[in-house]
């Protein structure tokens, strides 16, 4: 019986659902924050669908930028996320906290995604 379900699943529209299921993925992110110029810049992995998008970040301090630095950093309005996004103050997209940090406190965030889904987590703020 089992095996007669889990054949239905992985065939025909039972495929088309575990699909849209993976793509519609819940986001995960592992983030820290590394103090520089009046706030600090977010590192670490965000991973999310495969047609995402970052549309905002917030912390207690306001709403945060997103930017795409190439070869100079502009303001964006949002971030593509196509599985895994990498992001730190080499990546080509960055998110810059506004605020003061100090090393080791823990600040939270809220990220908003296109399809409406929104994560909080927390960050550690790393040294400089």
């Amino acid at each position: 019986m089992r095996r007669a379900a889990l054949a239905a699943l992985l065939t025909g529209p039972g495929l088309l659902m575990v699909g849209a299921a993976l793509a519609a993925r819940t986001p995960v992110a592992e983030v820290a924050l590394r103090p520089s110029f009046g706030g600090a810049v977010l590192e670490g992995r965000v991973t999310a669908g495969a047609d995402d998008e970052l549309t905002g970040v917030w912390s207690s301090g306001g709403r945060a930028r997103l930017l795409k630095c190439a070869p100079r950093c502009e303001a964006v309005q949002t971030i593509p996320v196509s599985g895994t996004l990498l992001m730190n103050a080499g990546t080509l997209y960055r998110v810059a906290v506004g605020g003061e940090f100090r090393a080791g406190q823990r600040v939270r965030l809220a990220l908003r995604f296109s399809n409406m889904q929104v994560l909080n987590v927390d960050a550690a703020v790393s040294r400089p």
